[in-house]
């Protein structure tokens, strides 16, 4: 199984709306997250999102992008910031071992769960940054690949010659 995480995107402060939806550079950033994915050649099986509205705004424009059904979104409690990693790796058991899942959350969950499939260590993840897992064997699980919200962007525009 491939797990792909990715904060949502950012959202306007709660004091200017309460829903917390995507601010405009969020929905840039989820755009070209998006365009990132699919310039990498990353097929996705399944997107997984949290409830709330800027991270399901984030999965819903790159599911769009990289041309996933929205219909087949799953949207869990489980990736709410005060749930356990446990919780959504229980859920994600009942995948084949060949999926690709993209999931989209919150902090601190993403940082938890990263860390307990890093199994202690600590890793950073930022606003539209894209985390790669291997956990086909639960025994080695790999980190594949980290990448930084610049960093995934500059694979959503074409590289100069110079």
């Amino acid at each position: 199984m491939k797990l792909y995480l990715i904060q949502h995107a950012l959202a306007y402060p709660a004091e200017e709306n309460a829903e917390r939806p995507l601010n405009p550079i969020g929905i840039e950033q989820a755009k070209a997250a998006a365009h990132g994915i699919k310039r990498l050649g990353l097929g996705l099986d399944l997107i997984v999102t949290s409830p709330r509205r800027r991270a399901h705004q984030t999965a819903a424009l790159i599911s769009e992008g990289v041309r996933y059904p929205y219909s087949d979104i799953l949207t869990t409690d489980a990736l709410l910031p005060d749930q356990s990693p446990q919780n959504l790796l229980d859920l994600l058991q009942q995948e084949p071992a060949e999926s690709r899942i993209l999931v989209v959350g919150h902090l601190p969950h993403l940082e938890k769960l990263a860390s307990n499939l890093l199994q202690g260590g600590n890793l950073l993840i930022e606003n539209a940054g894209l985390t790669c897992f291997d956990i086909s064997e639960p025994e080695s699980i790999k980190l594949e690949f980290h990448l930084t919200a610049k960093q995934l962007g500059l694979c959503s525009s074409p590289f100069s010659a110079t």
